[in-house]
């Protein structure tokens, strides 16, 4: 049972205005987090393990706990921070706890698509977290309500809850039923599912999105499993492993048992992940991101040389890269914009006097370092190009004489279905203009992006095993055309 006291806020209307603010970057989907620790405070170590992959989704979190069969929830909308306290954690007991930071993908920005969900079945409830996407959302609803599962949230996430609980209440037993449910997804998931008899962990044949296991210190059949490495740190439990693509683990007090549920995995981890969404002290192929990042920075230098006098991140996903170009390039690196790191998202509008006067809500320039100067401005990624046309100007009007912008990954031309938020393709800059046409827009004096071979040698890893549709198109999970149709609006696809 769900106790009262879950402390759920009332559901609101979807909030539309949260487009307001956007920024102009692609947008993640969602952070997980999942522990077995008998004897520990578990709903403790949830909240400091969502809060270090607040960088996931900032919209919704939430902490489901067992005792036994008894789930005790909560969650609302806003940052983790904002969503527990001290009082609230204590009413989270037992020894299991399941934690997500949401942006949403699939379903509207309300407090009843926030995650955990929680679904009744006959060998009591289970509590999912989900990162990712599927691709068949309109069949498997349609398969469910045919089989009376009661549907709550608008969510590709509940619709796996219900798919296991359909086929545990069809007799299966946990393991057996959330292997059948997975084998009726299609898309994207890396998934953290709470039950009374132990916690799952599992990704997708294709193992899109991450998810890391971690051990609790030196006490036997303690494991955690987290979207990112940094989310293990945060509670001092050490990494061991990645669960692999269509890989199941069982963690019981029986310790950790892995089940390999795909027939034909293929890699394809989103390379998103590690140019931008992964904070850079996340470790991925035995290095932290930020020792790629500054390998993107000297391969964009080596590609797409610039004269200037200093090279300056956009803070702070790209510093990195921009410390790599300065090193590949011999041009000094220097801070040349602050971020205000306390600015959340926010729905007061500015007055027109404030927005006439340049309201920076994010990022300060420093004038005596740019006035003068010819500068190379990094960044990781452009998607509307809104952004860093006002970045532009910032820097042109703190006295830059010259701005070239670099980009450390290639143009993205193309949406994505897997769990980050991008535009439809008609929205994309890079989808309907050249380099050159998109250097006038963002008024640089030149723009140069990062070559997908340059991008993919960098890796050091097996160029096949990444995800690179948003810069190509090509898809490795086939996207039924209802589906293309909603976001590939310059393709023709065939109906």
């Amino acid at each position: 049972m769900i106790p009262n006291h879950s402390h759920l806020l009332a559901d609101t209307e979807a909030i539309d205005s949260d487009r307001i603010a956007r920024p102009d970057k692609p947008e993640e989907a969602c952070g997980v987090f999942g522990v077995y620790a008998p004897g520990e405070d578990v709903a403790k170590l949830a909240y400091f393990g969502l809060y270090a992959l607040q960088h996931r989704g900032q919209e919704s979190a939430g902490i489901a706990t067992f005792v036994g069969d008894r789930v005790y929830l909560h969650k609302e909308m806003g940052l983790v921070s904002q969503v527990f306290n001290e009082s609230i954690l204590q009413e989270l007991p037992g020894d299991i706890a399941v934690g997500h930071t949401r942006y949403s993908t699939t379903g509207s920005s309300r407090v009843v698509n926030a995650q955990p969900a929680v679904v009744p079945t006959r060998l009591g409830s289970l509590a999912l977290a989900h990162n990712g996407n599927l691709v068949n959302t309109v069949q498997l609803r349609e398969e469910l309500q045919k089989a009376h599962c009661n549907l709550v949230t608008t969510t590709d996430s509940e619709l796996i809850a219900l798919a296991i609980a359909d086929e545990v209440n069809s007799g299966k037993a946990w393991l057996e039923g959330a292997i059948a449910a997975f084998q009726r997804c299609q898309g994207a998931f890396s998934l953290v599912i709470g039950t009374p008899a132990g916690v799952i962990g599992a990704r997708d044949p294709n193992g899109i999105r991450p998810l890391v296991i971690g051990t609790l210190g030196d006490r036997p059949q303690r494991y955690v499993l987290a979207s990112e490495t940094c989310g293990l740190d945060i509670i001092g439990a050490d990494y061991l492993r990645d669960v692999e693509p269509g890989e199941l683990v069982w963690i019981t007090e029986a310790g950790l048992a892995s089940f390999h549920w795909a027939q034909q995995p293929q890699r394809k981890l989103c390379i998103f992940e590690m140019i931008y969404f992964a904070r850079p002290d996340s470790v991925m192929h035995d290095e932290s991101l930020y020792t790629y990042r500054l390998r993107l920075g000297r391969q964009l230098a080596e590609e797409s040389p610039a004269q200037a006098d200093i090279v300056i991140g956009v803070p702070d996903s790209g510093i990195p890269a921009a410390i790599g170009f300065a090193q590949a390039s011999g041009i000094p690196y220097a801070e040349g914009l602050i971020k205000n790191r306390y600015v959340g998202r926010t729905f007061i509008q500015p007055t027109q006097t404030m927005r006439e006067s340049g309201l920076r809500m994010k990022l300060n320039p420093l004038k005596d370092v740019l006035a003068g100067k010819k500068i190379v401005i990094v960044d990781d990624s452009i998607v509307r190009g809104t952004t860093s046309r006002k970045l532009v100007r910032t820097l042109r009007d703190a006295g830059a004489i010259e701005v070239h912008m670099r980009v450390s990954s290639p143009p993205v031309t193309h949406p994505c279905f897997y769990g980050i938020d991008t535009d439809s393709q008609d929205q994309l800059i890079a989808a309907t203009k050249s380099v050159a046409e998109i250097a006038a827009q963002i008024e640089v004096d030149s723009l140069a992006y990062l070559t997908q071979e340059g991008m993919l040698k960098v890796t050091q890893e097996d160029t096949n095993t990444f995800c690179t549709a948003c810069f190509n198109g090509e898809y490795p999970i086939p996207v039924p055309e209802n589906v293309k149709r909603s976001k590939l609006m310059l393709e023709k696809v065939v109906v």
